[in-house]
């Protein structure tokens, strides 16, 4: 038989959490148990892989210790990580025992807290173990206290090795019907695999990276095609058609090696980005000088007049320019 146990306390020497850990790993060596303890504050940056543990073992012990509220972060972590990456059939199997020492109140709606979160994973939960301990020393030399903890420790083998049931509970129904992942569905070892990647830093940083990097190129994208359909619609809402005016414009971005196509068919427009062959009227200009025009913060023939764009042509269209589009 193998016992794990998961300590989420901060390791400190008054904390009696590691004594009644202690006093349970010595009666369990007695029954001749394998026990190995996992100090999650040592493992912080490996809580991630830590489920992988669960498969080795028959029986676990979350032990934590309360100072101020809840169960804390740590064990919190460990049991999210349960959640995302362990092997849920192998966890069905597994007894837990939940042990909670406190300095302030509310040991037992940590230690229910315990037993809620293992039984919504699918997990056996056993009799547990709280107290309140306002004197370490007082607790740990008192008899009553010590004889307490090891039959604690007694009940915890006789429930594995004799594979004692559980009565339902609705926490698995809840399990079953409303907590369910909508992530994607893997395998046992899949999860395994990506509980270490996640635990690798380098890794996670690194696909960090190379995520923002790709976000930020889909956001230009999507900012160059914004501003092409900005033109186009601008241009479309403030067309004001002339009768027995026909004509085309072609307008290259020479800073953005783009030309754009406006075709006036008496009162038909047509506007678009690519390339026409034998337009009336071609304008050379930029972005900004063309973004300012249809803003309506110049016009074409002011720019044309101060050298800000150059064009060729039908300098009768070319005139009547501003007249046709009112931005």
């Amino acid at each position: 038989m193998k016992v794990n146990i998961y300590y989420g306390g901060r390791g400190l020497i008054d904390d009696p959490t590691i004594y009644v850990m202690n006093k349970m790993i010595e009666v369990l060596e007695e029954l001749r148990v394998e026990v190995s303890k996992y100090n999650l504050y040592e493992d912080k940056n490996s809580i991630t892989v830590l489920p992988k543990t669960l498969k080795e073992a028959d029986g676990i012990i979350l032990a934590t210790n309360l100072e101020w509220w809840g169960i804390g972060g740590y064990m919190q972590q460990f049991l999210d990580s349960c959640w995302l990456y362990g092997d849920k059939e192998h966890i069905s199997k597994l007894y837990m025992m939940p042990i909670v020492m406190s300095k302030t109140y509310g040991e037992r709606e940590a230690q229910l807290s315990l037993v809620k979160a293992w039984e919504v994973l699918g997990g056996i939960s056993g009799e547990g173990l709280c107290a309140y301990v306002a004197d370490h020393v007082e607790f740990e030399t008192n008899p009553a206290y010590k004889a307490i903890i090891e039959k604690k420790a007694e009940a915890l083998y006789r429930s594995i090795s004799q594979k004692q049931k559980g009565l339902p509970s609705s926490y698995s129904a809840i399990n079953r019907t409303v907590l369910r992942n909508t992530s994607i569905e893997l395998t046992p070892q899949e999860s395994e695999q990506l509980s270490v990647y996640v635990s690798d830093d380098t890794y996670v940083k690194k696909q960090k990276e190379d995520i923002e990097e790709l976000a930020s190129l889909f956001k230009e994208m999507l900012g160059s095609d914004s501003k092409e359909e900005n033109f186009i619609k601008e241009i479309k809402d403030s067309f004001n058609p002339l009768q027995g005016f026909s004509g085309t414009f072609e307008i290259t971005l020479s800073d953005e090696n783009k030309v754009l196509v406006i075709d006036i068919k008496d009162e038909n427009i047509n506007c678009y980005y690519g390339s026409m062959e034998n337009a009336d009227v071609l304008i050379k200009t930029t972005h900004e000088i063309m973004e300012s025009i249809v803003k309506g913060r110049t016009t074409l023939q002011k720019s044309f007049m101060t050298g800000e764009l150059s064009a060729k042509g039908n300098f009768k269209l070319l005139r009547n320019f501003d007249s046709v589009f009112q931005f």
